[in-house]
């Protein structure tokens, strides 16, 4: 084997440290912007919080409608993830802001020396915009008090723990009460059985386990028994079952007929649920040796039982919607048009620290201190670019939605019926973009329409064929079907079958299984289950 050397020429285009964060920025919803800007401002000292209205970079929508480049455009297909800083993608208009392509390597490091296409800017006033989401909109008070609302909220653990210091319990068996307790899950169901529970204590011996397991079996008993009836259950069934007994005990002397009721369910939920899931009146019928008339008022009765007891006490998240676009009617009568405006609400307001940029400036790093006088130059920089990638998500993000509103404006004034088919090639052509940078845009953005508020994305749908040539929404679609289902005669629910016959009345072409797959993303349930007892 001969060994020698070569030299090879070659032209490639590196994604810059830039064209990544502007990237990385799209694709981040409100929430997680204001915590990157929180964390921003943090690390970087040339960066602070504005509370004037600066002017903004001369790069807005005027800007941004500039032809895009060929080799601009394919820059931008690039993966949401995993973007390292010498990966070899094509650099470009990711997120519409221009970058002299320039390989990089890993001994480069982060650098934020900009695009070479702008000189230092003797006043860093300039670097401001539209940045207010560091922290949240409430004021200091309004936080406590919110903060507050959500520590006073009582656990279901605390819920039971309370019960159980009003019985008088040895303190072995509150022990067991207690630990118990707290292997409940959110739903208030012991997932555990007590032989693992007793085993997982680690016994010395079987005599120490079978008593474990006895305490816990006289634990379990008393838990069982306490408020909200149901919790402690180890499935469904003696979750019903034990609030069936709960109701039976407080009306066995009172309402006869109840009660006669509230057997035949506790009858019903001895059965396999699968039976009372389907609703099999025949088959339950001479399981239960009771009337046809006694089942059906037998499971209408279990259908108002909870069967997640211990879900009133969970502290779920609460996610609050924050809409990244507004969409308000503009003129009146025929003149009157929607257009898509901006929350300022989820604006960062950002701006590039005059007193340090100004020091930096005047103080000419030589000697020992080039080294650190680079640091911060660098620093300085970083923040520029950070305020300027985040007023380009922005433009972005108005551009598309825009485009939207303009594609959609029937839907705007009648409803979701009105809905086009739309898809995201169409809205990359006209912008100019690619389809993978409209997808990071309509991601996890909202809108706030007279309708109510919807992701970006649900004004995208696939088209269904109709009579004329023409193409349906499948958006429209299932608004369509929603209607004939909330219209149906509940003794005699529509099938899919008839849902599909009835669209192609209305000139759709939709088959049964697009119907049943529309139906079951509604959360719909079939006929079967639809049907009034």
């Amino acid at each position: 084997m001969k060994q020698g050397l070569s030299l090879r020429v070659s032209q490639h285009l590196a994604l810059t440290p830039q064209l990544q964060q502007s990237i990385r920025l799209l694709q981040l919803s409100t929430l997680e912007l204001s915590q990157e800007v929180g964390q921003m401002l943090d690390e970087n000292p040339f960066l602070e919080v504005s509370t004037d209205d600066l002017p903004r970079e001369e790069f807005g929508l005027p800007q941004a409608d500039a032809p895009v480049r060929a080799d601009d455009l394919a820059a931008e297909f690039v993966p949401n993830s995993g973007l390292e800083s010498g990966a070899s993608i094509a650099s470009g208009n990711a997120s519409e802001g221009e970058a002299e392509a320039m390989p990089l390597s890993a001994d480069d490091g982060q650098n934020w020396d900009g695009d070479g296409s702008l000189p230092m800017s003797p006043d860093d006033s300039e670097w401001g915009g539209d940045a207010r989401a560091h922290g949240n909109n409430l004021s200091d008070s309004e936080d406590t008090e919110v903060t507050d609302l959500a520590h006073a909220q009582e656990s279901l653990q605390n819920h039971l723990q309370t019960q159980a210091l009003a019985l008088r319990l040895s303190q072995e068996d509150r022990a067991a009460l207690s630990f118990l307790i707290d292997s409940l899950n959110d739903d208030g169901y012991l997932e555990d059985a007590l032989a693992t529970l007793a085993r997982g204590l680690g016994p010395a011996d079987e005599e120490q386990y079978e008593q474990l397991l006895q305490h816990f079996t006289v634990a379990l008993r008393l838990l069982q028994s306490m408020e909200p009836s149901g919790v402690g259950a180890r499935d469904l069934a003696e979750c019903l079952n034990l609030q069936l007994k709960a109701m039976l005990v407080q009306c066995q002397n009172e309402d006869k007929r109840k009660a006669a009721t509230l057997k035949v369910a506790l009858h019903i939920c001895a059965q396999p649920m699968e039976l009372l899931a389907r609703r099999d009146i025949k088959r339950l019928t001479p399981l239960c040796k009771a009337t046809d008339v006694e089942v059906r008022e037998a499971i209408a009765l279990i259908a108002h039982l909870d069967p997640k007891p211990g879900r009133r006490f969970a502290n779920l998240e609460r996610n609050i919607v924050v809409p990244d676009v507004l969409v308000v009617k503009v003129g009146k009568g025929a003149q009157a048009r929607f257009q898509a405006r901006l929350n300022p609400d989820v604006m960062p307001r950002l701006r590039v620290h005059d007193i340090y940029a100004n020091a930096l400036r005047q103080h000419k790093g030589g000697g020992s201190d080039a080294g650190n006088y680079a640091a911060l130059q660098q620093r300085l920089q970083e923040a520029r670019w950070f305020i300027k990638n985040i007023q380009q998500r922005f433009d972005t993000i108005l551009r598309v939605s825009s485009a939207i509103v303009e594609r959609q404006k029937s839907f705007f004034t009648h409803g979701e019926l009105a809905m086009r088919p739309l898809v995201l090639r169409e809205i990359a052509d006209e912008l100019g973009l690619h389809e993978s940078t409209i997808s990071r845009v309509t991601t996890a953005k909202y809108m706030a329409t007279p309708f109510g508020t919807f992701e970006l994305k649900y004004f995208f749908g696939s088209g269904l064929g109709t009579d004329s040539g023409g193409n349906a929404s499948s958006t429209a679609v299932r608004a369509l079907l929603k209607q004939f289902i909330g219209a149906e005669d509940l003794k005699r629910p529509l099938s899919d079958n008839q849902l599909s016959e009835m669209l192609k009345e209305q000139g759709i072409e939709c088959a049964r299984r697009t119907v049943a797959k529309y139906r079951e993303g509604l959360r719909i349930a079939p006929a079967s289950l639809r049907k009034a007892l």
